[in-house]
């Protein structure tokens, strides 16, 4: 039984350690970007034949839905995306979960502290990276957008992959 605490203790530790590693790069990052490299919006750089780096502010949501150009709109969003995180934290803390999903976790919610840091500084989200193939182009994202995908693939895997490998060897 103090095993299983011990382990989970472990496994929400490393969820924050996650979350607060996730929203220090993409911050970093962003900084670098922006003061270090001197970027402006709309500068593009070729990096390779699939892979440019550009900025944008992205005022909106995912492919800049719901685009919201007030403070007002910008703290809307980021007050989600805070209480997002906070319901996610509390999730970490309050359940035994394995540190897949523990650190799945910490990659969603830190990701959605990073963008929503952005919201309220930038007026949206700086997004840089576009990759691009046979003229196709994906939508430009960042290092919190990362994060959030790989944190939900991870969970998604949890779920569908790992649950059920377990409860078919319970049987």
């Amino acid at each position: 039984m103090a095993e299983d605490v011990s382990m989970a203790r472990r496994a929400a530790v490393a969820g924050l350690i996650v979350a607060l590693s996730t929203v220090a790069i993409d911050q970093a990052h962003k900084l670098w970007s922006i003061f270090g490299l001197g970027m402006k919006i709309g500068d593009r750089y070729a990096v390779t034949p699939f892979l440019d780096v550009i900025y944008v502010i992205n005022p909106g949501i995912s492919y800049g839905l719901f685009a919201m150009n007030s403070f007002a709109g910008q703290a809307l969003l980021s007050g989600f995306a805070f209480l997002v995180a906070i319901g996610l934290t509390l999730w970490l803390l309050t359940a035994t979960h394995s540190h897949l999903v523990a650190c799945s976790i910490g990659l969603v919610a830190g990701g959605a502290v990073g963008n929503a840091i952005d919201r309220l500084y930038l007026g949206g989200v700086a997004d840089f990276f576009s990759l691009h193939a046979f003229g196709f182009y994906w939508y430009i994202f960042n290092i919190a957008d990362v994060a959030i995908v790989a944190g939900v693939i991870g969970l998604l895997y949890d779920s569908l992959v790992l649950s059920r490998n377990r409860a078919s060897n319970q049987a």
